[in-house]
């Protein structure tokens, strides 16, 4: 695969961080080349609910954009992490280094060892049979990063591809997620399937090793584990969907929405526990109207109207 830089992103992934979303967006900022951050939004100085008093002025969200790629850093409690369900592929294409595959390599190896200060190796890095160079790791935020050397002979990607794994209560049911999130979205499509052919720990054969889609311009690759898992998709990391006016929020909303319980404040959960965040692309106006927090944190479903 080739690197390609993020021209179009209708979903913007959200990472849930237990109060320290501007220094993590600091620490991107410093790790990463082509990153900044900036706080988006902050809690008000009043009228919070009780479990949210100790953030009154705090950053709410802090942007975080890297090589284009947009991520929203969520500042708030210990209720949630992430986990290596969905993690984030990096491209590393020796034709961005002036065809240097050396050059690659050393500013994959600078960024693996950046990331793994106060961070755990899911698998260590070294060469594999899919790649030369490979990595996977886990930084000290909890988010999951895969780092690889990418043939440049192959189909032209983005630097950053958000990836999910199928494990425990989903598992082997990447394919069947490809045609679902492909048939929901204009624009989008399925790309290449490999299966792992043979019974793999909990993969069975006709099981995807690899998998990935589009929507419009942006790629997602999803693969069912090979490996038992302890872990699964939660709210540590979300994704976000800006909608252009109610009825798309409503259509959305009732396609993804499959667990009642996992409903607040735009959020919900899919069929297969992945969490979705369905709101109005003008949410920032929406969010300064007098009393809009607490009218959000009323709302299941967003209702624009009640804004």
């Amino acid at each position: 695969m080739t690197q390609t830089e993020q021209t179009t992103q209708r979903i913007v992934p959200n990472i849930w961080c237990t109060r320290n979303a501007e220094e993590a967006g600091a620490f991107y900022t410093s790790v990463f080349e082509n990153a900044e951050y900036r706080v988006e939004g902050r809690y008000p100085e009043e009228g919070l609910p009780d479990f949210q008093r100790d953030f009154a002025g705090l950053p709410v969200t802090v942007a975080l954009t890297i090589s284009g790629t947009r991520f929203t850093l969520i500042n708030a409690g210990d209720e949630f992490h992430p986990n290596s369900s969905i993690s984030f592929m990096l491209n590393f294409d020796p034709l961005l280094f002036d065809g240097s595959e050396e050059a690659a390599r050393a500013s994959l190896d600078r960024l693996w060892a950046a990331l793994g200060e106060g961070g755990t190796a899911l698998m260590p890095l070294g060469e594999y049979p899919f790649s030369r160079r490979y990595g996977w790791i886990q930084d000290r935020y909890g988010v999951s990063w895969q780092l690889m050397l990418t043939d440049p002979a192959g189909d032209p990607r983005p630097f950053i591809i958000p990836s999910l794994m199928f494990a425990g209560p989903v598992q082997n049911r990447a394919s069947e997620a490809i045609d679902f999130y492909v048939s929901l979205f204009e624009d989008a499509a399925a790309g290449n399937r490999f299966p792992y052919g043979v019974q793999t720990g909990p993969a069975s054969p006709d099981a995807l090793m690899f998998g990935e889609f589009r929507i419009g311009e942006q790629w997602f690759s999803v693969m069912d584990s090979g490996v038992e898992q302890d872990v699964t998709f939660g709210c540590g990391v979300s994704l976000e969907v800006s909608c252009p006016d109610q009825a798309e929020i409503d259509r959305l909303w009732a396609a993804l929405s499959t667990v009642p319980e996992a409903e607040a404040c735009g959020w919900c959960a899919d069929r297969f526990g992945v969490s979705w965040q369905i709101v109005p692309e003008n949410i920032g106006e929406l969010m300064e109207r007098p009393g809009a927090y607490q009218k959000l944190m009323g709302m299941k479903k967003l209702i624009v109207a009640d804004f």
